[in-house]
């Protein structure tokens, strides 16, 4: 046994894939038979049409991640795999909460959605459902908040994540071009 071998941690992978159908399968398939439990995983369309945008959330040490996204590559749709985990970035994601209410503490649970800027998107006399946005931080703390109340359901996007500056990544052509000009074939 290795003790020197680092604590597994929670890790911010971005996987840019062509928009094909059973990508995501081949992804996850890929990840479950390395171990990788995913906490999170989020897909959606990236600005340059048919490609789609991962971000997955995974725990692992870090040779294990980079092993996985080494793993990734064999995936002939995938194009990119980023570790943003100790980078720059910002990191969002999207909560729709049912909170129960009561004639005597609606205020309170209103004043507590308005604290986080909550958008409240429905409300009958029992409950209020409320959509907040942020970071996975401000959502666990938001949560929290309300959780005395009495939380009925929840459902939680998992993050989106991009790192922060001028530098970018797009493929065009079966070709990644960097923001700076400087072309590179698919790692």
């Amino acid at each position: 046994m290795d003790s020197a071998r680092p604590k597994p941690r929670r890790h911010t992978l971005v996987v840019l894939v062509e928009d094909h159908p059973g990508v995501l399968n081949r992804v996850v398939s890929l990840l479950r038979r390395r171990s990788f439990n995913i906490h999170t995983i989020t897909v959606g369309a990236s600005e340059q049409p048919g490609i789609s945008r991962m971000t997955l959330v995974v725990e692992g040490d870090a040779q294990d991640v980079e092993q996985a996204g080494k793993q990734l590559y064999k995936l002939m749709e995938v194009l990119k795999v980023t570790d943003i985990t100790d980078t720059n970035s910002i990191s969002h994601e999207l909560v729709l909460v049912k909170v129960a209410t009561k004639t005597q503490n609606r205020q309170e649970v209103m004043l507590a959605g308005q604290i986080y800027d909550a958008k409240f998107v429905d409300a009958t006399p029992s409950s209020l459902i409320m959509e907040v946005t942020g970071s996975p931080e401000r959502i666990d703390s938001f949560l929290n908040m309300v959780k005395p109340y009495g939380i009925r359901e929840l459902v939680r996007t998992g993050p989106v994540a991009m790192s922060r500056g001028g530098g970018t990544v797009q493929i065009r052509d079966g070709r990644i071009e960097r923001a700076n000009g400087v072309a590179a074939a698919a790692d």
